[in-house]
Protein backbone atom coordinates (compact mmCIF):
# COMPACT_ATOMS: atom_id res chain seq x y z
CA UNK A 1 0.00 0.00 0.00
CA UNK A 2 1.43 3.68 -0.71
CA UNK A 3 2.51 5.83 1.60
CA UNK A 4 0.83 9.48 1.56
CA UNK A 5 2.58 11.79 -0.30
CA UNK A 6 2.05 14.54 2.81
CA UNK A 7 2.04 14.36 6.83
CA UNK A 8 -1.97 15.24 6.70
CA UNK A 9 -3.24 14.21 3.39
CA UNK A 10 -5.31 11.39 3.86
CA UNK A 11 -5.00 8.54 0.18
CA UNK A 12 -7.86 6.06 1.08
CA UNK A 13 -8.00 7.37 4.73
CA UNK A 14 -5.20 7.03 5.90
CA UNK A 15 -3.61 9.31 8.15
CA UNK A 16 0.25 9.80 9.38
CA UNK A 17 1.05 10.74 12.99
CA UNK A 18 2.25 14.60 13.70
CA UNK A 19 6.19 14.78 12.33
CA UNK A 20 6.62 17.30 15.44
CA UNK A 21 7.18 13.97 16.96
CA UNK A 22 10.40 14.00 15.94
CA UNK A 23 10.89 17.46 17.67
CA UNK A 24 9.46 15.59 21.03
CA UNK A 25 11.84 12.82 20.78
CA UNK A 26 15.37 15.37 20.56
CA UNK A 27 14.09 17.56 23.31
CA UNK A 28 13.46 14.33 25.71
CA UNK A 29 16.60 12.68 24.83
CA UNK A 30 18.45 15.53 25.23
CA UNK A 31 16.90 16.18 29.03
CA UNK A 32 17.65 12.79 30.12
CA UNK A 33 21.09 13.14 28.59
CA UNK A 34 21.83 16.18 30.26
CA UNK A 35 20.96 14.30 33.39
CA UNK A 36 23.38 11.92 32.35
CA UNK A 37 26.02 13.80 31.34
CA UNK A 38 27.24 15.78 34.72
CA UNK A 39 28.12 12.83 36.89
CA UNK A 40 29.67 10.94 33.77
CA UNK A 41 31.76 14.51 32.49
CA UNK A 42 32.88 14.76 36.65
CA UNK A 43 33.68 11.23 36.42
CA UNK A 44 36.06 11.62 33.42
CA UNK A 45 37.05 14.62 34.42
CA UNK A 46 39.33 12.90 36.72
CA UNK A 47 40.88 10.83 34.14
CA UNK A 48 41.13 13.26 31.37
CA UNK A 49 41.05 16.41 32.89
CA UNK A 50 38.06 19.18 32.41
CA UNK A 51 38.29 20.43 28.63
CA UNK A 52 38.92 16.67 27.23
CA UNK A 53 35.54 15.27 29.82
CA UNK A 54 33.01 18.30 28.10
CA UNK A 55 34.25 17.87 24.78
CA UNK A 56 33.88 13.99 25.00
CA UNK A 57 30.15 14.03 27.29
CA UNK A 58 29.30 16.76 24.25
CA UNK A 59 30.23 14.62 21.37
CA UNK A 60 28.00 11.35 23.36
CA UNK A 61 25.96 13.72 23.88
CA UNK A 62 24.71 14.97 20.39
CA UNK A 63 25.10 11.29 18.85
CA UNK A 64 22.77 9.96 20.84
CA UNK A 65 20.46 12.84 20.70
CA UNK A 66 20.64 12.37 16.37
CA UNK A 67 20.30 8.58 16.66
CA UNK A 68 16.77 9.16 18.65
CA UNK A 69 15.98 11.66 16.67
CA UNK A 70 16.74 9.81 13.11
CA UNK A 71 15.01 6.67 14.95
CA UNK A 72 12.10 8.14 15.62
CA UNK A 73 11.49 10.00 11.74
CA UNK A 74 11.98 6.78 10.75
CA UNK A 75 8.99 5.11 12.70
CA UNK A 76 7.12 8.41 11.92
CA UNK A 77 7.68 8.11 7.99
CA UNK A 78 6.79 4.13 8.41
CA UNK A 79 3.63 4.91 11.03
CA UNK A 80 -0.01 5.37 9.51
CA UNK A 81 -3.63 4.94 10.83
CA UNK A 82 -6.97 4.54 9.15
CA UNK A 83 -10.32 5.08 10.80
CA UNK A 84 -13.19 2.51 8.76
CA UNK A 85 -16.16 2.02 8.76
CA UNK A 86 -16.16 -1.10 10.77
CA UNK A 87 -12.22 -1.38 11.81
CA UNK A 88 -9.50 0.67 13.24
CA UNK A 89 -6.52 0.12 11.10
CA UNK A 90 -2.16 0.86 12.33
CA UNK A 91 0.65 0.38 9.98
CA UNK A 92 4.16 0.87 11.64
CA UNK A 93 7.54 -0.73 11.36
CA UNK A 94 10.52 -0.53 8.40
CA UNK A 95 12.03 -3.97 8.53
CA UNK A 96 9.09 -6.37 10.46
CA UNK A 97 5.91 -4.25 9.26
CA UNK A 98 3.23 -4.71 11.50
CA UNK A 99 -0.73 -4.41 10.96
CA UNK A 100 -2.72 -4.07 13.80
CA UNK A 101 -6.40 -3.58 13.82
CA UNK A 102 -9.00 -3.15 16.27
CA UNK A 103 -12.89 -3.75 15.08
CA UNK A 104 -14.92 -0.33 15.75
CA UNK A 105 -17.69 -2.05 17.85
CA UNK A 106 -15.42 -3.77 20.51
CA UNK A 107 -13.45 -0.38 21.03
CA UNK A 108 -14.67 1.25 24.90
CA UNK A 109 -11.69 3.56 25.33
CA UNK A 110 -9.97 6.70 24.11
CA UNK A 111 -7.93 8.20 26.46
CA UNK A 112 -5.94 11.14 25.55
CA UNK A 113 -2.57 12.24 27.34
CA UNK A 114 0.25 14.89 27.02
CA UNK A 115 2.83 16.25 28.87
CA UNK A 116 4.12 19.32 29.40
CA UNK A 117 5.94 19.48 26.09
CA UNK A 118 3.32 18.29 23.87
CA UNK A 119 1.31 20.43 25.56
CA UNK A 120 3.15 23.17 24.60
CA UNK A 121 3.34 22.07 21.30
CA UNK A 122 -0.56 21.03 20.91
CA UNK A 123 0.23 17.18 20.75
CA UNK A 124 -1.30 14.23 22.55
CA UNK A 125 -0.83 10.93 22.73
CA UNK A 126 -4.12 8.59 21.71
CA UNK A 127 -4.33 5.46 23.22
CA UNK A 128 -7.62 3.03 21.87
CA UNK A 129 -8.36 0.48 23.56
CA UNK A 130 -11.20 -2.70 23.51
CA UNK A 131 -10.87 -3.53 27.60
CA UNK A 132 -8.95 -6.96 26.31
CA UNK A 133 -6.33 -8.49 28.29
CA UNK A 134 -2.98 -8.21 26.02
CA UNK A 135 -0.82 -5.04 24.16
CA UNK A 136 -2.91 -6.31 20.98
CA UNK A 137 -5.95 -4.84 22.42
CA UNK A 138 -4.80 -1.29 22.54
CA UNK A 139 -3.40 1.13 19.77
CA UNK A 140 -1.19 3.84 20.85
CA UNK A 141 -1.14 7.30 17.97
CA UNK A 142 2.26 8.92 19.27
CA UNK A 143 1.64 11.74 18.87
CA UNK A 144 -1.03 13.50 17.15
CA UNK A 145 -2.54 17.52 17.40
CA UNK A 146 -5.17 18.13 20.02
CA UNK A 147 -7.97 18.79 17.62
CA UNK A 148 -7.26 15.09 15.92
CA UNK A 149 -7.19 13.78 19.05
CA UNK A 150 -10.30 15.14 20.20
CA UNK A 151 -12.10 14.02 16.92
CA UNK A 152 -10.79 10.65 17.31
CA UNK A 153 -12.33 10.17 20.83
CA UNK A 154 -15.70 11.39 19.46
CA UNK A 155 -15.76 9.53 16.65
CA UNK A 156 -14.78 6.35 17.98
CA UNK A 157 -16.90 6.97 21.11
CA UNK A 158 -19.98 7.03 19.34
CA UNK A 159 -23.16 4.86 20.45
CA UNK A 160 -26.35 4.27 18.85
CA UNK A 161 -27.51 3.07 22.05
CA UNK A 162 -28.92 5.39 24.27
CA UNK A 163 -27.43 5.98 28.15
CA UNK A 164 -28.91 3.64 31.04
CA UNK A 165 -31.78 4.67 32.84
CA UNK A 166 -31.75 6.65 35.84
CA UNK A 167 -32.77 10.53 37.43
CA UNK A 168 -29.32 11.99 37.19
CA UNK A 169 -27.97 14.51 34.99
CA UNK A 170 -25.80 14.66 32.10
CA UNK A 171 -23.01 17.14 32.36
CA UNK A 172 -20.90 18.24 35.25
CA UNK A 173 -20.64 15.76 38.35
CA UNK A 174 -17.69 17.18 40.13
CA UNK A 175 -15.16 19.92 39.80
CA UNK A 176 -11.71 20.28 41.66
CA UNK A 177 -12.40 21.90 45.02
CA UNK A 178 -8.71 23.17 46.33
CA UNK A 179 -9.46 22.70 49.91
CA UNK A 180 -9.23 18.84 49.31
CA UNK A 181 -5.69 19.20 48.64
CA UNK A 182 -5.11 18.99 52.79
CA UNK A 183 -5.58 15.18 52.51
CA UNK A 184 -2.20 14.70 50.46
CA UNK A 185 0.02 15.15 53.20
CA UNK A 186 -1.92 12.50 55.27
CA UNK A 187 -1.80 9.60 52.44
CA UNK A 188 1.12 7.04 52.96
CA UNK A 189 2.70 8.74 49.77
CA UNK A 190 4.35 11.47 51.97
CA UNK A 191 6.65 8.89 53.68
CA UNK A 192 7.42 7.84 50.72
CA UNK A 193 8.29 10.60 48.84
CA UNK A 194 10.85 11.58 52.26
CA UNK A 195 12.48 8.18 52.31
CA UNK A 196 13.04 9.17 48.30
CA UNK A 197 14.21 12.55 49.07
CA UNK A 198 16.73 11.18 51.60
CA UNK A 199 18.08 8.39 48.84
CA UNK A 200 18.41 11.26 46.43
CA UNK A 201 20.51 12.81 48.47
CA UNK A 202 22.99 10.38 49.16
CA UNK A 203 22.91 8.65 45.40
CA UNK A 204 23.68 12.54 44.07
CA UNK A 205 25.96 12.91 46.61
CA UNK A 206 27.95 10.13 45.48
CA UNK A 207 27.90 11.06 41.94
CA UNK A 208 30.08 14.14 42.40
CA UNK A 209 32.18 12.63 45.27
CA UNK A 210 30.75 14.32 48.24
CA UNK A 211 28.64 11.46 50.28
CA UNK A 212 31.45 11.66 53.14
CA UNK A 213 31.35 15.48 52.99
CA UNK A 214 27.86 15.33 53.47
CA UNK A 215 27.41 13.03 56.23
CA UNK A 216 30.50 14.98 57.99
CA UNK A 217 28.67 18.50 57.53
CA UNK A 218 25.20 16.41 59.08
CA UNK A 219 27.02 15.29 62.00
CA UNK A 220 29.04 18.23 62.32
CA UNK A 221 25.35 19.95 62.80
CA UNK A 222 24.35 17.55 65.80
CA UNK A 223 27.46 16.71 67.61
CA UNK A 224 25.94 18.25 70.79
CA UNK A 225 22.62 17.30 70.28
CA UNK A 226 21.75 14.05 72.12
CA UNK A 227 21.10 10.61 70.15
CA UNK A 228 17.59 10.50 70.28
CA UNK A 229 16.88 14.05 68.93
CA UNK A 230 19.36 13.78 65.89
CA UNK A 231 17.23 11.07 64.59
CA UNK A 232 13.80 12.81 65.46
CA UNK A 233 14.82 15.58 63.54
CA UNK A 234 16.36 13.88 60.71
CA UNK A 235 12.90 12.03 60.47
CA UNK A 236 11.09 15.16 60.93
CA UNK A 237 13.15 16.89 58.49
CA UNK A 238 12.49 13.49 56.09
CA UNK A 239 8.50 13.97 56.58
CA UNK A 240 8.63 17.66 55.84
CA UNK A 241 9.87 16.83 52.14
CA UNK A 242 7.89 14.02 51.76
CA UNK A 243 4.81 16.18 52.46
CA UNK A 244 5.96 19.14 50.40
CA UNK A 245 6.70 16.60 47.57
CA UNK A 246 3.52 15.39 48.56
CA UNK A 247 1.70 18.25 47.63
CA UNK A 248 3.30 18.70 44.29
CA UNK A 249 2.48 15.18 43.11
CA UNK A 250 -1.08 16.18 43.99
CA UNK A 251 -1.36 19.50 42.12
CA UNK A 252 0.15 17.85 39.39
CA UNK A 253 -2.09 14.98 39.25
CA UNK A 254 -5.35 16.70 40.30
CA UNK A 255 -5.29 20.34 39.08
CA UNK A 256 -7.98 21.20 36.27
CA UNK A 257 -9.78 17.85 37.94
CA UNK A 258 -13.75 17.27 36.25
CA UNK A 259 -15.91 14.40 36.19
CA UNK A 260 -18.66 14.87 33.74
CA UNK A 261 -21.40 12.55 32.18
CA UNK A 262 -21.44 12.85 28.07
CA UNK A 263 -24.48 12.37 26.06
CA UNK A 264 -24.54 8.74 25.40
CA UNK A 265 -23.96 7.29 28.48
CA UNK A 266 -19.97 8.09 28.88
CA UNK A 267 -18.26 9.14 32.09
CA UNK A 268 -14.96 11.54 31.70
CA UNK A 269 -12.40 12.35 33.64
CA UNK A 270 -9.98 15.20 33.10
CA UNK A 271 -7.06 16.30 35.54
CA UNK A 272 -3.21 17.03 35.18
CA UNK A 273 -1.43 20.13 35.97
CA UNK A 274 1.61 19.43 33.74
CA UNK A 275 0.54 16.22 31.91
CA UNK A 276 -3.08 16.38 30.85
CA UNK A 277 -5.35 13.23 31.20
CA UNK A 278 -8.55 12.61 29.27
CA UNK A 279 -10.05 9.40 30.41
CA UNK A 280 -13.16 7.80 29.43
CA UNK A 281 -15.25 5.19 31.11
CA UNK A 282 -18.23 3.62 29.04
CA UNK A 283 -20.83 3.32 31.57
CA UNK A 284 -22.07 0.50 29.66
CA UNK A 285 -19.41 -1.39 30.84
CA UNK A 286 -19.59 0.08 34.87
CA UNK A 287 -20.06 -2.71 37.06
CA UNK A 288 -19.70 -0.64 40.39
CA UNK A 289 -17.79 1.21 42.48
CA UNK A 290 -15.50 1.00 45.74
CA UNK A 291 -15.06 3.75 48.13
CA UNK A 292 -10.94 3.35 49.37
CA UNK A 293 -9.80 5.09 52.52
CA UNK A 294 -6.42 4.99 53.10
CA UNK A 295 -5.73 5.19 56.90
CA UNK A 296 -4.38 8.62 57.31
CA UNK A 297 -6.90 9.97 55.14
CA UNK A 298 -9.83 8.08 56.78
CA UNK A 299 -8.80 9.43 60.46
CA UNK A 300 -9.20 12.82 58.66
CA UNK A 301 -13.24 12.16 57.53
CA UNK A 302 -12.28 11.87 53.48
CA UNK A 303 -11.67 9.05 50.69
CA UNK A 304 -11.44 8.24 46.96
CA UNK A 305 -13.99 6.51 44.57
CA UNK A 306 -12.49 4.52 41.96
CA UNK A 307 -14.10 2.97 39.57
CA UNK A 308 -15.39 -0.94 39.21
CA UNK A 309 -15.19 -1.29 35.34
CA UNK A 310 -14.39 -3.65 32.29
CA UNK A 311 -12.20 -2.45 29.64
CA UNK A 312 -10.38 -0.14 31.83
CA UNK A 313 -6.24 0.62 32.09
CA UNK A 314 -5.39 -3.07 30.77
CA UNK A 315 -1.97 -1.97 29.24
CA UNK A 316 0.98 -1.35 31.19
CA UNK A 317 1.13 2.63 30.31
CA UNK A 318 -1.80 2.69 31.61
CA UNK A 319 -2.19 0.98 34.46
CA UNK A 320 0.71 2.94 36.09
CA UNK A 321 -2.03 6.33 35.39
CA UNK A 322 -4.51 5.46 38.09
CA UNK A 323 -7.39 5.28 35.52
CA UNK A 324 -9.80 4.13 37.53
CA UNK A 325 -10.17 6.93 40.24
CA UNK A 326 -12.68 8.97 39.39
CA UNK A 327 -12.60 11.15 42.33
CA UNK A 328 -9.23 11.71 44.44
CA UNK A 329 -9.68 11.95 48.21
CA UNK A 330 -12.22 14.52 49.41
CA UNK A 331 -14.72 14.27 52.24
CA UNK A 332 -16.89 11.07 52.81
CA UNK A 333 -20.20 12.66 51.75
CA UNK A 334 -19.19 14.32 49.29
CA UNK A 335 -17.55 11.18 47.78
CA UNK A 336 -21.11 9.14 47.98
CA UNK A 337 -22.65 11.69 46.81
CA UNK A 338 -20.67 11.43 43.77
CA UNK A 339 -20.76 7.56 43.70
CA UNK A 340 -24.95 8.28 43.72
CA UNK A 341 -24.27 9.82 40.80
CA UNK A 342 -21.92 7.57 38.45
CA UNK A 343 -24.18 4.73 39.50
CA UNK A 344 -27.44 6.63 38.60
CA UNK A 345 -28.66 5.58 42.53
CA UNK A 346 -31.23 7.71 44.53
CA UNK A 347 -28.84 6.48 47.72
CA UNK A 348 -25.59 4.94 47.22
CA UNK A 349 -24.70 1.84 47.91
CA UNK A 350 -22.00 2.23 49.44
CA UNK A 351 -23.50 3.91 52.53
CA UNK A 352 -25.57 0.74 53.57
CA UNK A 353 -25.90 -0.52 56.63
CA UNK A 354 -23.57 -3.64 56.92
CA UNK A 355 -24.08 -6.97 58.25
CA UNK A 356 -21.26 -7.07 61.23
CA UNK A 357 -18.88 -10.50 61.20
CA UNK A 358 -18.85 -12.71 64.17
CA UNK A 359 -16.61 -12.36 67.21
CA UNK A 360 -14.12 -14.87 66.12
CA UNK A 361 -12.89 -12.80 63.20
CA UNK A 362 -11.92 -10.59 65.89
CA UNK A 363 -9.83 -13.29 67.25
CA UNK A 364 -8.01 -14.53 63.70
CA UNK A 365 -7.29 -10.50 63.58
CA UNK A 366 -5.61 -10.34 66.64
CA UNK A 367 -3.76 -13.08 66.44
CA UNK A 368 -2.39 -12.41 63.10
CA UNK A 369 -1.66 -9.12 64.09
CA UNK A 370 0.48 -9.93 66.65
CA UNK A 371 2.12 -12.35 65.56
CA UNK A 372 3.49 -10.22 62.95
CA UNK A 373 4.40 -7.80 65.11
CA UNK A 374 6.48 -10.33 67.79
CA UNK A 375 8.55 -12.15 65.10
CA UNK A 376 10.85 -9.34 64.68
CA UNK A 377 10.58 -8.46 68.46
CA UNK A 378 11.72 -12.36 68.95
CA UNK A 379 14.31 -11.98 66.50
CA UNK A 380 15.84 -8.92 68.38
CA UNK A 381 15.79 -10.50 71.71
CA UNK A 382 17.58 -13.49 70.02
CA UNK A 383 20.46 -11.46 68.68
CA UNK A 384 20.59 -9.34 72.22
CA UNK A 385 21.17 -12.57 73.70
CA UNK A 386 24.01 -13.69 71.55
CA UNK A 387 25.42 -10.29 70.60
CA UNK A 388 24.99 -7.54 72.49
CA UNK A 389 22.25 -6.05 74.91
CA UNK A 390 21.71 -2.71 73.16
CA UNK A 391 19.87 -5.12 71.28
CA UNK A 392 17.15 -6.12 73.99
CA UNK A 393 16.67 -2.71 75.33
CA UNK A 394 16.23 -1.63 71.03
CA UNK A 395 13.61 -5.06 70.87
CA UNK A 396 11.99 -3.79 74.30
CA UNK A 397 11.09 -0.09 72.86
CA UNK A 398 9.90 -1.63 69.87
CA UNK A 399 7.66 -3.79 71.99
CA UNK A 400 5.92 -0.86 73.76
CA UNK A 401 5.46 0.76 70.43
CA UNK A 402 4.15 -2.20 67.64
CA UNK A 403 2.88 -4.17 69.97
CA UNK A 404 -0.11 -1.82 71.24
CA UNK A 405 -0.20 -0.50 67.62
CA UNK A 406 -0.94 -3.94 66.06
CA UNK A 407 -3.54 -4.29 68.70
CA UNK A 408 -5.05 -1.21 67.73
CA UNK A 409 -5.00 -2.22 64.07
CA UNK A 410 -6.62 -5.30 64.17
CA UNK A 411 -9.23 -4.14 66.33
CA UNK A 412 -9.95 -1.38 63.71
CA UNK A 413 -9.61 -4.09 60.91
CA UNK A 414 -12.56 -5.80 62.61
CA UNK A 415 -14.74 -2.66 63.09
CA UNK A 416 -14.17 -2.68 59.10
CA UNK A 417 -15.58 -5.75 58.06
CA UNK A 418 -18.98 -5.60 56.81
CA UNK A 419 -20.94 -6.74 54.10
CA UNK A 420 -24.79 -7.02 52.67
CA UNK A 421 -27.23 -6.63 49.62
CA UNK A 422 -28.43 -2.67 48.81
CA UNK A 423 -30.45 -2.96 45.76
CA UNK A 424 -29.07 -4.29 42.76
CA UNK A 425 -25.52 -4.68 44.59
CA UNK A 426 -23.96 -6.50 46.84
CA UNK A 427 -21.77 -4.16 49.08
CA UNK A 428 -18.43 -5.33 51.08
CA UNK A 429 -16.01 -3.70 53.20
CA UNK A 430 -12.48 -5.35 54.75
CA UNK A 431 -8.89 -3.62 55.33
CA UNK A 432 -7.58 -1.00 58.40
CA UNK A 433 -4.70 0.70 56.67
CA UNK A 434 -6.23 0.21 53.39
CA UNK A 435 -10.22 0.41 53.84
CA UNK A 436 -12.36 -0.51 51.31
CA UNK A 437 -16.31 -0.91 50.54
CA UNK A 438 -17.17 -2.10 47.16
CA UNK A 439 -20.65 -1.99 45.72
CA UNK A 440 -20.22 -4.23 42.98
CA UNK A 441 -23.11 -4.96 40.51
CA UNK A 442 -24.43 -8.52 40.97
CA UNK A 443 -25.72 -8.98 37.11
CA UNK A 444 -21.76 -8.62 37.05
CA UNK A 445 -20.84 -11.35 39.51
CA UNK A 446 -20.05 -14.92 37.23
CA UNK A 447 -18.53 -17.06 40.08
CA UNK A 448 -17.89 -17.20 43.37
CA UNK A 449 -15.02 -18.74 45.65
CA UNK A 450 -15.30 -19.87 49.18
CA UNK A 451 -12.31 -20.70 51.50
CA UNK A 452 -12.48 -22.12 54.67
CA UNK A 453 -9.10 -23.21 56.48
CA UNK A 454 -8.85 -25.22 59.02
CA UNK A 455 -8.63 -22.80 61.80
CA UNK A 456 -11.72 -21.02 60.14
CA UNK A 457 -13.98 -24.14 60.57
CA UNK A 458 -13.11 -24.43 63.87
CA UNK A 459 -14.69 -20.97 64.70
CA UNK A 460 -17.16 -21.53 62.13
CA UNK A 461 -16.42 -18.77 59.56
CA UNK A 462 -15.79 -18.83 55.99
CA UNK A 463 -14.78 -16.18 53.56
CA UNK A 464 -16.78 -15.85 50.36
CA UNK A 465 -15.23 -14.30 47.00
CA UNK A 466 -17.39 -13.08 44.39
CA UNK A 467 -15.68 -13.12 40.73
CA UNK A 468 -16.39 -10.48 38.13
CA UNK A 469 -14.72 -9.28 34.74
CA UNK A 470 -14.42 -5.83 36.11
CA UNK A 471 -12.15 -4.20 38.52
CA UNK A 472 -9.96 -6.24 40.75
CA UNK A 473 -11.62 -9.31 39.87
CA UNK A 474 -12.20 -10.37 43.18
CA UNK A 475 -14.42 -8.70 45.96
CA UNK A 476 -14.18 -10.84 49.33
CA UNK A 477 -16.23 -11.02 52.73
CA UNK A 478 -13.89 -12.21 54.79
CA UNK A 479 -14.45 -13.91 57.78
CA UNK A 480 -18.20 -14.16 57.84
CA UNK A 481 -20.40 -15.98 59.72
CA UNK A 482 -20.45 -19.93 57.65
CA UNK A 483 -24.13 -19.79 57.49
CA UNK A 484 -24.59 -16.12 56.69
CA UNK A 485 -21.56 -16.37 54.16
CA UNK A 486 -23.64 -18.86 51.97
CA UNK A 487 -26.98 -17.07 52.34
CA UNK A 488 -25.13 -13.70 51.55
CA UNK A 489 -23.52 -15.42 48.45
CA UNK A 490 -27.18 -17.08 47.40
CA UNK A 491 -29.41 -14.10 47.85
CA UNK A 492 -26.81 -11.99 46.01
CA UNK A 493 -27.26 -13.93 42.64
CA UNK A 494 -29.90 -16.30 42.95
CA UNK A 495 -28.95 -19.94 41.47
CA UNK A 496 -25.53 -19.69 40.91
CA UNK A 497 -24.33 -21.24 44.28
CA UNK A 498 -27.64 -23.81 44.26
CA UNK A 499 -25.94 -26.62 42.66
CA UNK A 500 -23.71 -26.72 45.34
CA UNK A 501 -25.75 -26.29 48.12
CA UNK A 502 -27.97 -29.05 47.57
CA UNK A 503 -24.83 -31.19 47.23
CA UNK A 504 -24.07 -30.85 50.83
CA UNK A 505 -25.39 -28.00 52.40
CA UNK A 506 -22.39 -28.08 55.00
CA UNK A 507 -20.14 -25.41 54.31
CA UNK A 508 -17.11 -27.63 54.92
CA UNK A 509 -18.36 -29.88 52.11
CA UNK A 510 -17.79 -26.79 49.04
CA UNK A 511 -14.93 -24.82 51.15
CA UNK A 512 -11.63 -25.22 50.30
CA UNK A 513 -8.96 -26.33 52.83
CA UNK A 514 -6.42 -23.59 52.23
CA UNK A 515 -5.00 -21.24 54.78
CA UNK A 516 -6.75 -17.96 54.48
CA UNK A 517 -5.68 -14.22 55.28
CA UNK A 518 -6.73 -12.64 58.49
Amino acid sequence: MSTPATPYAPEDGWRRLDPRTVVVTALVVAGVVAGVALPATLGLARWLGLPAAVLWAFTGAVLVIGAAAGTDRVRWHRTRYRIGEERVDLHTGLLLVKRRSLARERIRTVDLTANLLRRLLGLVTVRIGTGEQGSDSTLTLDPVTRAEGERLRRLLLERAATAPPGVHRDGELAVLDPRWIRYAPVSFVAPMLGGAAVGAVMQISDWVGAQGQVIAWVGERFRETPLLWTVIVLVVAALVAGVVGALGLWIEMWWNYRLEREPGGTLRVRRGLLTSRSISVEEARLRGVDLVEPLGVRLVGAARLDAITTGLAQDHASRNADHNTVLPAAPRERADAVAADVLREAVTPTGATLTRHPRAARGRRLRWSLATALAPLLLLTLLGTLLTPVLLWVALGCAAVFLPLAVALALDAYRGLGHTLSGRYLVTRSGSLRRSTAALERAGVIGWTVKQSYFQRRSGLLSVTATTAAGGGAYTAYDTDAAEGLTFAAEAVPGLLDPFLERDERPSAHAADEPSGP
